[in-house]
């Protein structure tokens, strides 16, 4: 097939190679470039973590909102219900993320500052400060908690911090889904300005998502046969 434009930019920024050139030369330059173009906007600086979040509407409305905003990690800690985003709230959203799921509470907060993360709880009582006060100078994990109980008491004393968005009205709380919207505007939006490049994927991340995106756009017949080419690596 001939070669194009897009896959020429590609190959030179090291994006494609001879081990995934096969699966860009099946799908159309209109695919890839889109593709191309939201991967250059992800990061991994900013993430979040969410508690027993329960319903699978508010579940698909998180991921939903961190896939807008160009997040690409969700980690997930389950409560009394299991992890089952609703899928005609997510519209597929998810399926261009990387949920990450953790047994615990504990095992997930140590596990995101160990790999140097701050984590900053969302709550409403003593020790908060306004989410427009987050230092994000380093990468940054939001937490949210249970739609009714909130964060627990062992994420309180193992966070990092604790954040809440100013309101102006009667209400208290914002629903998660919301909340979390709003959450990332803002840190996504300083975050940019304050970490520069570091906000942005390494390229050895975006060439493992950029392929691990192709093969998605591909229907399962041709995403076996491209895989069977490649020597049957998978994802």
């Amino acid at each position: 097939m001939r070669m194009i434009k897009e896959e020429e930019r590609h190959i030179e920024e090291g994006l494609l190679d001879d081990d995934n050139r096969l699966l860009a030369e099946m799908i159309l330059p209109s695919r890839l470039k889109r593709m191309y173009d939201v991967l250059s906007a992800r990061t991994r600086y900013i993430t979040i973590l969410t508690e027993a979040v329960d319903d699978p509407h508010n579940q698909a409305a998180v991921l939903r909102s961190a896939e807008a905003f160009g997040i690409q990690d969700v980690h997930v800690v389950t409560g009394a219900a299991p992890f089952e985003p609703n899928k005609w709230v997510t519209r597929h959203a998810d399926k261009w993320l990387t949920v990450h799921k953790h047994s615990s509470i504990e095992r997930a907060i140590r596990h995101l500052q160990q790999n140097g993360y701050q984590v900053y709880a969302s709550y409403l009582g003593e020790g908060t400060i306004p989410l427009e006060q987050i230092d994000v100078s380093k990468p940054t994990v939001l937490l949210f908690g249970n739609e009714h109980r909130g964060v627990s008491e062992e994420a309180l004393a193992l966070a990092d911090g604790k954040f809440i968005i100013p309101m102006n009205g009667f209400v208290q709380s914002f629903n998660i889904s919301v909340a979390a919207a709003i959450s990332l505007y803002e840190i996504t939006k300083r975050a940019k300005q304050a970490a520069g490049e570091r906000y942005h994927l390494s390229l050895a991340e975006k060439k493992e998502i950029y392929e691990h995106w192709m093969k998605l756009s591909l229907s399962p017949r041709l995403r076996k046969m491209v895989e069977s080419k490649m020597g049957g690596r998978n994802d």
